[in-house]
Formats: C-alpha cells, structure tokens, sequence
C-alpha cells in the first residue's frame, strides 16, 4: 500500500523466479515509495540480487508483477528499455571500462540516455565526481585506482544521468571494512542530497540497519520481513530474523503456569504477561534477548532477574564485554567501563536483570 497517497515509483506484486527447477524468489511483494532507501538484506543465496536483477530486467521473472514509475515492465521491449534509462546501477564488481578514462567512463550514459552532447555530459560527469570527492582522478584509467575509487567512480557513473531509480547490488563487499563505513556514509549522504530512490542489497545487517528507512529480510528466496531498523530489530517477526539481524542471546524456559504468563528458566520463574501466545503449561519455549537490554545486577524498570556466574570477561576499552553462565545457558551483555569500578571477575556470583517486556518469544 502507498503512504499519504502517494504513489509507489515501484510495485512488486507476487513475483516468482525459477532457475531451471530451482525456485530462487517466492511471491515477493514490495512497495517502494518515491525518494526511500530501501535495503534488501539477507544470506548468501537468499534471492536478494536476483530480486534487484529482475527489478532492473537483467532477469525475467515467470510470475507476478514489476511496476516501475507506472511502467509494467511486462508490457513489452520499448517500455523496458524506457524504464532503464531512468535506472542507475552498481554493482559488486565496479564494471568500469578499463580502456576509457574516468571522465569517459562516466560521460557515456549522460550522452546515450539524455542525448547530450561531449561537452554537456563531460560537465555533467565532473559534476558528479566531484560530489564524490574525486574529480582529479578524472583523467586517470580505473587500473591506476584503489577499490574504492574506483567504486566511487561507479557510483558518479551511474548518478549522472539523474535517474529516478538507483540500485546497489552488494557494492561495498569487495572493500575493506574502514573503505566500507567511509563510502556507505557518502552513499546516504547523496543519496539524500539527490532524493533519489534507491534499492541497496547487501548481506552485512549492521549496513542494512545504518543507511535504510525500511528493510527487506530475505531468507529461502522469500521475503521474511519488511519494516523500517526499529521494527525489524526490536520487533522480529520470525525466528531467522531475530537471529539475523544484531546479536541475539537465546534461553531456553518453561511455562510453569500459562494463565499467569509465567516461565522457569532453571530454578527462577519471570513474568511475560501477554507474550506466550497459546503456550501451554509444561511447554518448552526459546526465549530471546538482545545484549543491550541485559544488565549486571538488579536495575530500576527491570522486572525479571536471573542467578548466574560471570564465565569470562573482555575489556574492549570503552566497554566490557561479559559472558554470564546461567546452569547450562551462557548469555552475553555490554557494559560500560568506569574507571572507578574494576570489571567482574570469572567465577564470581552475579545476577542479570532485564524488563520481561525486552524478550522475544521464539516460535
């Protein structure tokens, strides 16, 4: 559904992929809303380049829907070839013309898909390095350039014709991790400047969750969940999720009385009031717990606490990372250091706290 009425410059309705036999994407259904960034984030082999690939029609999909900006990308060759001159993309593998220089690298679209003349896009190719911050590369060959010039170059290339779609297929894991932080930053910064819609696929979830206003969580080939970082950290849907995105502490508990929403973890019981979801007494269930919402010792607003032993410690200089054993489950949490207060020990007696309101019921 459109927001605000406003309408989607894209609408994917139960699109299906197949490879020979295999079935890569399963009744994917997405809106994408003028100007937002959308990230399709999931595993190896999850269908999120596909599903970027069949967006820009480098595949066709043998069920459901694409409509771009209105177009049914269905409908025929010439709406096809309509749609991809108001498409931008990069890919893993920066794909730059190693026999052209820079500047010509990125005047060739500007020129093919605008019309314009060498002069015009040549201006309008030094517009776009610059807003990359390498327009003195302009005149070099991609060889002479370090990976990440070279994917700020792709990046210059595929804005300059102004499209109205971007797509990113993964183009930052070539790069090293400070290369990453640094160009994925620069990327939202444009991005935002321009106001240009834009797909970005990646399997890294702390990228996924730093640069979208919603996510796509791709798993098996379908859709897992789609929500904006608040909702898809905090409010996982299905189990792969939880796990996937952020680091999760899984304890097992249980329902020693269901009316009440009380569960054992060991010896000690905590109240999850309207979290069991039918569970019935006597049933074994997953509990979860992001490392944020744990804390050493009994803490205002925190309702369940839990007896354990501090089984190994980790200073990492602003924080200190604890594990704390509870009988056969280990849980980890952060804390901050404070230079007053030295860091526990292993093997001393400790408890954790949290807010019963913090678990997540896995099913």
């Amino acid at each position: 559904m459109s927001e605000g009425g406003t309408e989607p410059i894209i609408r994917i309705e139960g699109l299906d992929k197949w490879f020979g036999h295999f079935q890569v994407l399963t009744d994917i259904n997405l809106v994408v809303l003028p100007g937002e960034r959308i990230v399709i984030c999931g595993p190896s082999g999850s269908g999120k380049s596909t599903l970027i690939r069949c967006i820009n029609r480098l595949e066709t999909a043998q069920k459901g829907r694409i409509v771009v900006d209105g177009v049914d990308l269905a409908a025929g060759r010439r709406n096809v070839d309509a749609v991809r001159r108001e498409v931008g993309m990069v890919f893993q593998q920066f794909n730059l013309f190693p026999h052209l220089t820079v500047l010509q690298n990125c005047t060739l679209a500007p020129m093919r898909s605008r019309g314009m003349s060498k002069a015009q896009a040549e201006e309008v190719a030094m517009k776009y390095l610059t807003r990359v911050r390498i327009p003195d590369q302009a005149h070099k060959y991609p060889s002479q350039l370090s990976g990440g010039q070279q994917q700020r170059i792709a990046l210059a290339r595929a804005i300059a014709p102004k499209p109205k779609l971007l797509l990113l297929d993964e183009p930052l894991s070539a790069l090293d991790a400070k290369v990453r932080v640094s160009l994925r930053e620069e990327i939202r910064s444009i991005q935002k400047k321009l106001g240009i819609t834009t797909i970005f696929v990646t399997h890294d979830q702390e990228e996924a969750l730093s640069i979208s206003d919603r996510i796509a969580v791709m798993y098996g080939g379908k859709a897992e969940q789609v929500g904006t970082p608040f909702e898809i950290y905090n409010r996982p849907s299905t189990r792969f999720v939880a796990n996937f995105v952020g680091t999760l502490n899984v304890l097992e508990g249980t329902v020693s009385d269901a009316a009440s929403g009380k569960v054992r973890i060991n010896t000690e019981e905590i109240a999850l009031k309207n979290k069991l979801n039918g569970s019935r007494t006597g049933e074994t269930l997953s509990l979860a717990l992001r490392p944020e919402a744990i804390a050493l010792g009994r803490r205002a607003g925190h309702d369940a606490n839990l007896s354990g032993e501090i089984a190994e410690v980790h200073f990492l200089g602003s924080v200190i990372r604890v594990r704390v054993g509870l009988g056969n489950s280990t849980v980890s949490l952060d804390t901050f250091n404070n230079s007053s207060t030295p860091p526990p020990t292993v093997g001393q007696r400790t408890e954790i706290s949290f807010a019963s309101e913090d678990v997540l019921v896995l099913h």
